[in-house]
């Protein structure tokens, strides 16, 4: 990423984030809200350090010269498999020296001139959720809004404003379940049990993405549930202290899956070659949260887009070094 967008976002997010050289977890312990982890965020380092613990098979004699990137998620094509996790609640996680609207706006934008999607967030504030859907109208409905599992009432009337703006996709980050920043501001959210979950996906004739499965029995309640997609994730650490990494997790659950629904995978991610590891894993595509965060508070859309570029370059000179011709490609068997 820009080292200038990174100074201006180390500037505009002070006392929230302190865009560290390496995003690892290790100085921002108990800082939620904010960008850190929750506890001793253990969970957050663990997503980093179960990333960096999977070692490549370097490979150079073949005629892999020029890797494509481009990959089919939910009946489209992308340039990555790549999706900007949904983040939202500027004010209180990044320091409210941009406004809610500019952030979201310049993170689904830049994601669409990225050649990917972004995905919108949701909160208490109801500056984050309404932000995020005039934005996704203004787009035509390029990106994915993801919304917290709130009482019936709440989630149904998010979930119908949602889906009105024209998005193929919607996701539920039930990851979110007990996350101490809406317990703060009185508005806890829940778990949901397979005939709940149920419920809410038949009513809407759109993808429906379940965030925060951790476990083989959980992806399979997603798939009985009628998920199209997955994504292994323990909310960046943000919720519950000692979970493993989602890197650790990853394989079991996606062969427990057997690609009855697309399996993606959210934590620890920061480079191309980080991307490339997940796939090698297991995952069909990957989220990127924080840095994708800085590079909106620092750079707005231009910062998000050069970040996806950079993301870009660096999975293509990973697979170029594993012998990798595509997406397709990409296997455990280029891991050691």
């Amino acid at each position: 990423m820009n080292i200038e967008i990174r100074d201006k976002a180390r500037e505009l997010m002070k006392g929230f984030c302190r865009v560290c050289p390496e995003c690892n977890g290790k100085v921002c312990k108990n800082e939620v809200p904010g960008m850190g982890g929750v506890g001793s965020a253990q969970s957050f380092i663990s997503n980093i350090e179960s990333l960096a613990s999977v070692k490549f098979n370097m490979r150079v004699l073949h005629d892999c010269t020029d890797p494509s990137t481009e990959t089919n998620l939910f009946g489209r094509k992308f340039d990555l498999p790549l999706l900007a996790a949904p983040i939202g609640g500027v004010s209180f996680n990044m320091g409210g020296q941009r406004s809610e609207e500019e952030y979201i706006n310049a993170v689904l934008s830049g994601c669409v001139q990225g050649g990917i999607l972004g995905c919108t967030g949701d909160g208490v504030p109801p500056v984050i959720h309404e932000s995020a859907f005039f934005a996704l109208k203004e787009l035509k409905g390029e990106g994915v809004p993801f919304i917290k599992p709130w009482e019936d009432a709440e989630l149904f009337e998010k979930l119908d404003k949602a889906v009105a703006t024209g998005v193929k996709v919607v996701g539920i980050d039930v990851d979110a379940a007990g996350l101490v920043t809406l317990k703060l501001m009185g508005r806890p959210v829940t778990p949901k049990p397979l005939e709940e979950l149920k419920d809410i996906i038949s009513k809407y004739p759109v993808d429906f993405i379940i965030k925060g499965v951790m476990t083989e029995t959980d992806a399979k309640i997603a798939i009985d549930a009628g998920a199209s997609a997955i994504v292994v994730s323990n909310h960046g650490g943000r919720v519950l202290d000692h979970t493993p990494g989602a890197a650790e997790v990853l394989p079991a659950i996606s062969k427990a899956v057997n690609k009855q629904i697309t399996v993606l995978a959210d934590g620890g991610i920061r480079t191309g070659g980080d991307i490339v590891k997940m796939l090698a894993l297991g995952a069909d595509g990957v989220m990127i949260g924080r840095p994708f965060s800085v590079a909106a508070i620092g750079g707005l859309r231009e910062g998000v887009a050069g970040y996806i570029e950079t993301l870009k370059s660096q999975m293509i000179a990973t697979m170029v070094l594993t012998g990798c011709k595509d997406v397709a490609a990409i296997d455990e068997s280029i891991l050691f």
